[in-house]
């Protein structure tokens, strides 16, 4: 375990205080703890849902296109 002294706003101690409430939680660590979970579920490496499976499955069945130059195609060629 890593011990830390940190700095937090008013806002954040609240936020602490309800994970604390909601999940019956005995310290602000546990609930930082909670807060780096939910963190890293949502946004580091998501699941992949099941309907955007089903959605690339079937944009894998779509016919493709031919694109000769991709940057003319898309018009990327233009100086801003």
């Amino acid at each position: 375990m890593v011990q830390a002294i940190i700095n937090i706003d008013e806002n954040t101690n609240r936020i602490l205080n309800i994970l604390k409430a909601k999940y019956g939680l005995k310290d602000k660590s546990q609930a930082i703890d909670i807060m780096a979970q939910q963190y890293e579920k949502e946004l580091l490496e998501p699941e992949l849902r099941p309907e955007y499976i089903k959605k690339m499955k079937k944009r894998q069945k779509e016919k493709t296109i031919e694109i000769k130059d991709f940057r003319k195609h898309f018009g990327l060629d233009k100086k801003v």
